[in-house]
């Protein structure tokens, strides 16, 4: 009798000890799809400038990869069209939240109203049809705007300051962004500048459009924000360099690839500022209640080496301006 009640006794200690038992952590899955290769996108430390400034703003906000969460990451390899499959992936895989890039967004939204989506730099949400308003997004997607619409105009005067004797500018466009084009015209117009509008459809069109630039005989170009256009960011500065075209970029990695200068937001920081939104959807917030952020900051970056390369002299009054001189 006395060895039943100390078995009964330690199978009562037992189910005690199970009833304290932690439940496992959940490992939350984080989509990302971009314009890169996907091998680019993927794991703790991705090639990618841009998905490793959001795995570090991850970090910072307390996130261990492997631990507290992973990615599923999807690149459209410099092919736009690809986002289409490759948002019906994620959305297939069930995944807690994704981050991505503007033009995959309307891929996204086409392919779920219920999962999270952050927009890592989309620019002009509201008039894209993307967020009802930017202080009440009102359904499944909210994050960053990188305010490209807005900045055509200052990115133009730049580009006339640092070429002032141009006549003609030219400016890259891609079907399917009509607002920035429409921005751009009526900035030049206001400013009494005629501007050549090069659409540029494919990679293989860009070599053409230079060429019809310099035959209209633009004094200098624009390349705003494009997803061709930026997976072939190295091209796109030999081809200026090529035909000695000065050339104002909307992202910095151009000048770094060796452009001459650009102004707009810094992306890896706004890559990695989306992680907030992404700690705050994992913590329970719905996105359509978190506003849409519009960046505050601008940077003017120029490239001293490709200038001289031009024969350009930049003018002291940019110089003064730049946060960024790369010698």
């Amino acid at each position: 009798m006395r060895r039943r009640t100390l078995v009964g006794a330690g199978g009562l200690w037992l189910a005690s000890r199970s009833g304290y038992a932690q439940p496992a952590r959940k490992v939350y899955r984080v989509g990302i799809i971009g314009y890169r290769a996907t091998a680019e996108l993927t794991g703790p430390e991705p090639r990618s400038p841009q998905t490793a400034a959001f795995m570090r703003g991850m970090r910072e906000h307390g996130y261990v990869y492997g631990e507290h969460f992973v990615t599923e990451a999807r690149g459209a390899d410099g092919k736009p069209e690809r986002f289409g499959s490759l948002a019906t992936e994620l959305v297939g895989l069930q995944v807690d939240v994704i981050v991505a890039a503007g033009n995959a967004l309307p891929a996204l939204i086409r392919a779920t109203s219920t999962i999270p989506i952050v927009m890592a730099a989309a620019p002009d949400p509201v008039s894209s049809g993307y967020v009802l308003s930017l202080g009440r997004p009102g359904a499944n997607i909210t994050g960053l705007s990188f305010g490209g619409v807005e900045l055509a105009g200052k990115q133009l005067e730049l580009l006339k300051e640092l070429v002032p004797g141009a006549s003609t500018l030219a400016a890259f466009w891609e079907r399917g962004g009509p607002l920035n084009r429409q921005a751009a015209e009526a900035a030049a117009r206001a400013r009494g500048w005629r501007l050549l509008v090069l659409e540029n459809r494919k990679a293989g069109q860009i070599e053409a459009a230079f060429k019809a630039a310099t035959d209209a005989q633009a004094g200098a170009i624009f390349v705003p924000a494009s997803p061709t256009l930026f997976v072939q960011a190295r091209r796109v500065v030999e081809l200026a360099a090529r035909y000695r075209l000065p050339a104002i970029y909307e992202f910095r990695s151009f000048v770094e690839a060796g452009g001459l200068m650009s102004y707009g937001v810094d992306l890896s920081d706004i890559w990695r500022h989306a992680a907030a939104y992404v700690d705050k959807i994992l913590r329970g917030a719905k996105p359509a209640d978190l506003p849409v952020e519009q960046p505050t900051k601008f940077e003017l970056v120029i490239n001293l080496k490709t200038a001289k390369a031009l024969g350009l002299t930049i003018p002291q009054s940019l110089l003064l301006r730049a946060d960024e001189v790369i010698q």
